[in-house]
């Protein structure tokens, strides 16, 4: 279903009983609500959860911000690594007030948050800015942003910034689509669990399928380096929050998670080996079960 969110078209999804404890599950860059996976929101909704699952605009089923045009990111990156300002089609910010919007929609006053990687990024401005709408905190496979940190390396960062190669024929375009983002997958996925490949690609291509947005990522992407300033904020987060992170993470290196531990107040933190920046299914139960213990602390 939609429904207007910071007067945004906001794609929503929602399992679970309607007296369960809400939880609000944000998804990362350029990926649709589909990427938490079935089995995972089973699992936590299992642990009574009303799971409640959203695109974030420009992405998926939701309000697209095509108007705003391509952003230029070798500017962007030039810009963020001399420490100036980056202009950015929409905020992460704004994001975060679209998940408040979501809430408002939907009637719910507070809610368990969680979300991963660029989604623990607009996680944590909800944390600071919206505290009071916050019940409890999950961060998973996120960073602070702060500048010291360790990078993605040379390797990650190549497969994260090429592109699909083009194809003469819809059937070719797509083949090239899918084979690009199991490559990558490959990269940045847990080497202690890795992904079936066929499987990987069906899941791929059903959300090809569903909604294809490449500009949406850059432009969510330009987000992400204009948000300087988001590690001085944190020590206002006053909800209970876990922090999940993989040992094996290639494209946010676990020292990130270290570092949101030492900035937020009230804290659990925990390190899984062999994880790198996915959901696979032998940790969802781990993943879900941590996710209740903290809200079990709120």
């Amino acid at each position: 279903m939609q429904v207007s969110a910071n007067g945004v078209r906001i794609e929503v999804d929602i399992h679970g009983p309607d007296d369960g404890e809400p939880l609000l599950m944000i998804m990362g860059l350029g990926m649709q609500l589909i990427a938490w996976p079935d089995g995972l929101v089973d699992e936590l909704v299992a642990r009574g959860f009303r799971v409640i699952r959203f695109d974030n605009r420009d992405i998926g089923l939701s309000q697209p911000f095509d108007h705003l045009g391509l952003p230029n990111i070798p500017l962007a990156a030039l810009l963020h690594t001399f420490h100036l300002p980056v202009k950015a089609p929409y905020q992460l910010a704004d994001l975060a007030r679209d998940a408040v919007g979501v809430l408002d929609a939907l009637g719910i006053g507070r809610a368990h948050v969680c979300g991963a990687s660029m989604g623990g990024m607009v996680a944590q401005h909800l944390g600071f800015s919206h505290g009071q709408r916050l019940r409890s905190l999950t961060l998973m496979m996120t960073t602070s942003g702060h500048r010291g940190l360790p990078k993605e390396s040379l390797k990650v960062r190549r497969a994260l910034l090429s592109r699909p190669r083009p194809g003469r024929t819809p059937e070719e375009k797509l083949d090239n689509i899918l084979d690009h983002y199991v490559g990558l997958y490959g990269v940045i996925g847990s080497p202690g669990y890795p992904a079936e490949p066929r499987q990987l690609r069906e899941r791929i291509a059903h959300g090809v399928k569903r909604a294809f947005r490449p500009q949406a990522v850059a432009r969510q992407l330009v987000a992400i380096a204009a948000d300087a300033h988001r590690a001085e904020r944190l020590a206002r987060i006053e909800a209970p929050t876990l922090i999940l992170h993989g040992q094996d993470d290639p494209l946010i290196p676990v020292a990130a998670a270290h570092d949101l531990a030492q900035r937020i107040p009230d804290n659990q933190l925990e390190i899984i080996p062999g994880w790198g920046h996915d959901l696979p299914e032998p940790l969802w139960p781990r993943l879900a079960t941590a996710i209740a213990a903290v809200a079990q602390r709120a």
